[in-house]
């Protein structure tokens, strides 16, 4: 029982943050929405007007018959001559329906127009929202998510919330109106016919409630399928030279059959719910208009009915049957908007990157140190321990280990992509505990190439220059030079207007890497890291690279970490990684003939025979 209340508490704690999300992205279309209400509020009332003008046409005008109407109606028949005159020119009757239908067509107009306004500016509220809350989410959020699901649903979920708002939310006020004045209406013309009209109406409702449970779960599993099948598609396209190259075209293809099966089955097995549900309600719909047809007929017969009000009830009963089967649209579409909701919510509620209290900005040329750093990522073993080292300002520190020694652990915690725990260590840039230090500033004022860089889908200008849009060719050029790269792009026929490829797919590893090298170069940062960033370039490529940014370096901080050894020939240190732990440390030159990791490593890579007369291969 305790367990239940709990999970009930959650559930209503869930749906309120939901809820604020939802309000959150409304602000900037209230009014227009507000405005779009009202327009289906005065729609509403055009359509019961009409109705009372044909029943005073054939009851009154026509039919000559005592009118019971409200005061102002009857002073308003008089100024027009009454319903004798009227009876004899009833062309007026006909005009005063014109005009409805005129105010009737423009409160329509109206209503699309600022619900169309109202939910574009909903839906550019909500991209935007999102994509700034995403821009801002911790690193280890997005190593935690797929890009294809976060993709859906910042695509077709927000649709769903856009359609749900615009084209149901904004009816209840319209379907209220409609379904109060009918009852009304139809209460004052015959009680007992609205009586019976009335008696379905409960059942249509508490069918519609049992049916909201499971359409919302079937929902819930087609949004959470088509965030799957969303995540297959997108890595097999960034992911395509992956899929050519090991021959597994087939393998993908089964793959994604499979899932989109499975997707299908699921959407078939909830339209079989709703169609189950929507011809139940079209049964109990069509038996109450039956109700309401057959005992009126007989009403008229028995004179309890004058013919008008018959033609006005029947009229009226449409009106009122009408919003009881949009009630069950409204259901399932609320619960598939329900589920958007919560996806999307699940982003917005994620906590954004915190931010540095103090905020500090102190100058990054200084000495970088790791004081007894030690790290696990969540639900992990632990990566780094006890690590301690020094990087003087201005130095080049190296770093070499094997597959998860922690390298690139040490660089991420560096830039607070992950914050060090409390009592794991310190790491000081000058004395300043990096999590003092502003992020913004010093992630901008630490350059970082991976080995894997990104390249965006933009020319090759474009992206040597992401960091400084103002730089002119002329500095794309030096910046490339250093690279070892400029003599590449001038071979291209576009030059630095050749575009680049999703994820730089139309350049080798080796040029990606370049591009790379150049952009981090522009940066012109305090504190440069390269991460194995020239393992897909040859050994000569790598020696010119190397002594080109030699001269490019300034007083910037280095640190290399590589497999190679040549490549941390020039560091003034190198710290040698093994399961996490520091394993050696030292000048290049002295750990050659240390005897340790480092000398069984430079012994390979230089073919040199090894203790037992074992060769590299």
């Amino acid at each position: 029982m305790q367990k239940r209340k709990t999970v009930n508490m959650a559930k209503k704690k869930n749906t309120k943050q939901n809820l604020l999300v939802l309000a959150r992205f409304l602000k900037g279309s209230r009014l227009l929405f507000a405005f779009s209400i009202l327009a289906a509020m005065v729609t509403a009332l055009a359509d019961m007007v009409t109705p009372q003008i044909i029943r005073m046409a054939i009851d009154n005008a026509l039919g000559g018959k005592e009118p019971v109407q409200p005061d102002y109606v009857l002073k308003l028949v008089d100024r027009l001559g009454g319903f004798a005159y009227l009876g004899k020119h009833l062309w007026i009757m006909a005009l005063g329906i014109v005009i409805v239908a005129a105010v009737k067509a423009l409160a329509q107009y109206l209503f699309r127009v600022f619900n169309t306004k109202a939910a574009e500016t909903l839906v550019k509220t909500m991209r935007d929202s999102l994509f700034r809350h995403i821009q801002h989410l911790p690193f280890a959020w997005h190593g935690l998510n797929r890009t294809g699901d976060i993709i859906q649903r910042c695509t077709s979920d927000i649709d769903t919330m856009k359609n749900f708002v615009s084209e149901q939310l904004t009816q209840v006020f319209r379907i209220v109106i409609l379904l109060v004045f009918s009852v009304i209406f139809m209460t004052g013309m015959n009680p007992l016919l609205t009586l019976i009209a009335l008696i379905p109406m409960p059942f249509i409702i508490g069918y519609s409630l049992i049916f909201h449970r499971s359409i919302g779960r079937g929902f819930e599993k087609c949004d959470e399928s088509e965030g799957i099948l969303s995540a297959m598609v997108q890595e097999n396209l960034t992911g395509v030279r992956v899929v050519r190259a090991f021959g597994r075209e087939r393998y993908e293809r089964d793959r994604f059959h499979e899932q989109n099966e499975e997707y299908t089955s699921l959407w078939v097995r909830l339209a079989k719910i709703m169609a189950r549900y929507w011809s139940s309600a079209d049964i109990l719909s069509g038996l109450q208009v039956m109700l309401v047809v057959i005992f009126g007929a007989v009403f008229c017969i028995d004179g309890r009915m004058q013919s008008g009000e018959y033609v006005a009830f029947i009229s009226y009963n449409a009106m009122l049957v009408w919003p009881i089967r949009m009630l069950g649209r409204m259901i399932s579409e609320m619960s598939k908007a329900g589920v958007s909701l919560e996806r999307v919510a699940y982003i917005m509620n994620a906590e954004e990157e915190a931010p540095s209290e103090k905020g500090l900005k102190p100058d990054l040329h200084a000495d970088i140190v790791f004081d007894h750093v030690s790290f696990a990522y969540e639900n992990s073993p632990e990566m780094l321990h006890d690590i301690c080292f020094t990087l003087p300002a201005g130095h080049t520190l190296g770093i070499i280990g094997g597959t998860g020694s922690g390298k690139s652990t040490l660089m991420a915690l560096l830039t607070k992509l992950y914050l060090l725990p409390e009592g794991s260590g310190r790491i000081t840039i000058g004395g300043v505990n990096v999590k003092d230090i502003d992020t913004e500033y010093l992630r901008k004022n630490i350059g970082m190439v991976l080995q894997e860089p990104f390249l965006f889908s933009r020319s090759l200008k474009e992206n040597i220059a992401i960091t400084r849009p103002d730089m002119t060719l002329t500095e794309i050029r030096e910046v490339s030079r250093a690279a070892c790269l400029d003599d590449t792009i001038e071979g291209f026929s576009k030059g630095y207007d050749t575009f680049v490829g999703e994820r730089g797919v139309t350049l080798s590893g080796g040029q990606k890497q370049r591009a790379a090298i150049a952009r981090t170069l522009a940066q012109d940062a305090r504190i440069m890291v390269f991460d194995d960033s020239l393992s897909a370039v040859d050994t000569e490529t790598d020696a010119k690279i190397r002594a080109s940014l030699k001269d490019h370096f300034g007083s910037a901080s280095v640190i290399l970490i590589s497999h190679r050894i040549t490549t941390l020939s020039q560091a003034d240190e190198v710290l040698v990684l093994d399961k996490g732990r520091i394993a050696e440390k030292g000048a290049p030159e002295a750990l050659k003939s240390a005897g340790g990791i480092y000398q069984r490593i430079y012994e390979i890579q230089s073919g040199l025979p090894q203790e037992g007369g074992a060769y590299a291969g």
